[in-house]
């Protein structure tokens, strides 16, 4: 998964990944402390940078999977990123972060 480096989205989203106990991995794109919303309406938080960070941050070391779970608010860059990781498999997450850990069960079933 991935998402900004804004305080309260991270410990929302870090909770709730949490609280699904399914064993996964939390990217933090460097979005200048904005929320995901924010950031993508002032072009912080785009493919590019998504791209960027996943390629940059050791994550294909570590795991095999290469499932990415963007923000569900910013579902409309899930083709561009796409197209920029061809070998993952992109996916739209829920757009509330409390909806996780269901969201990310019905995953791993």
């Amino acid at each position: 998964m991935i998402t900004t480096n804004f305080s309260l989205t991270y410990f929302i989203v870090a909770g709730e990944i949490e609280n699904s106990k399914i064993a996964s991995w939390l990217m933090i794109a460097d979005a200048e402390g904005m929320s995901v919303l924010t950031a993508w309406a002032a072009d912080k938080f785009n493919a590019d940078k998504i791209a960027k960070v996943v390629k940059t941050c050791g994550i294909t070391g570590q795991t095999k999977n290469r499932n990415l779970i963007l923000p569900g608010a910013v579902a409309v860059l899930s083709g561009e990123v796409a197209e920029l990781l061809p070998d993952w498999n992109i996916m739209v997450g829920p757009r509330e972060a409390s909806n996780l850990p269901a969201f990310l069960k019905a995953q791993a079933a």
